[in-house]
């Protein structure tokens, strides 16, 4: 007994051919509309689950919107350079 996979399905691989070359256009026809209503059974809904009524709940989600009081900023930094001073510039105008 041999259970070579190859030899096992050889009678098998021989109708498939013999179906292709006879009706192979005809096959490619069936798949091509059968595979235009499957899409179209999918993108209807078809592969949603079943949700049975006994055991359905219903999860709605909540926004929920809380006051904080208002955040206060940083003081800003000292300033650090070069300043002038109005009463040395006052007297300069002096002389």
């Amino acid at each position: 007994m041999n259970l070579n996979a190859g030899e096992v399905l050889q009678p098998v691989f021989h109708f498939l051919d013999g179906i292709i070359q006879d009706y192979g256009v005809y096959l490619y026809l069936v798949l091509v509309w059968l595979s235009l209503i499957l899409i179209a059974w999918i993108l209807s809904g078809g592969l949603r689950r079943r949700q049975s009524q006994q055991s359905s709940s219903v999860i709605v989600p909540g926004v929920i919107i809380t006051m904080r009081p208002p955040v206060t900023p940083p003081p800003p930094p000292p300033c650090i350079g070069i300043g002038h001073d109005p009463v040395s510039d006052d007297h300069a105008d002096n002389w």
